[in-house]
């Protein structure tokens, strides 16, 4: 058991890790709300849920880490929906990207160090928003696929720390994070395990002193 243990451990690999956030870090716009807004120029179904989008927003100022209103804000959505608009909206969002991001990534990996995104976002919209940025890994929210409204798992807060972690096991990396991007401080949590923190200011891309 103890030369087990031995060889375990010294399969693991130390990584200097940088941490990119996505809304309002790489691009200027939220593409959950932007995605919505979307729909709703392409359908008539969200509007008929606009009642239901009201009371969810509502809860957003309640309780801003809740899952419930995140989930019913966007209970409209179906996974025809989701194939029918996604492709022409992902190609039109690109557009919202602030010019240094790919660069900058661009420019971590240059310098030896493992670049990961890590957003809220949802898997129907975010790996292909940024499929030509060469990132070393993606997470963000997992969907539902026969209800793209509903998360399996919410990549945000805390929850951005705990993806980075299972991601670093699954890799058997001791991740040391050097940097991280972000322009809120709901990402505190991923901030905070960083040894340097960038602000970014979400509307004009540019670097802001703190939070």
């Amino acid at each position: 058991m103890p030369a087990l243990f031995i060889k375990r451990f010294v399969m693991l690999v130390k990584k200097d890790i940088v941490v990119f956030d996505f809304d309002g870090t790489l691009s200027a716009h939220d593409c959950n709300i932007e995605f919505a807004k979307y729909c709703a120029r392409h359908s008539v179904r969200p509007w008929l849920y606009m009642p239901v989008i009201g009371a969810a927003t509502i809860g957003k100022f309640i309780n801003p880490a809740g899952l419930w209103w995140r989930e019913t804000i966007r209970r409209f959505m179906t996974p025809e929906m989701v194939k029918k608009f996604a492709p022409a909206f992902i190609k039109q969002h690109r557009r919202e990207r602030f010019g240094w991001a790919k660069e900058q990534v661009a420019a971590e990996r240059n310098a030896g160090r493992t670049v990961v995104l890590i957003s809220a976002a949802p898997d129907y919209l975010l790996p292909a928003l940024v499929r030509d940025i060469k990132f070393d890994a993606v997470m963000c929210s997992q969907m539902d696929p026969a209800r793209p409204w509903k998360f399996k798992y919410l990549c945000w807060g805390g929850n951005k720390v705990r993806a980075l972690d299972d991601w670093a096991k699954s890799k058997k990396y001791i991740p040391r994070v050097v940097r991280s991007y972000s322009d809120s401080r709901a990402d505190l949590p991923m901030m905070e395990i960083a040894a340097e923190r960038v602000w970014v200011d979400r509307k004009t891309g540019l670097r802001k002193a703190s939070c």
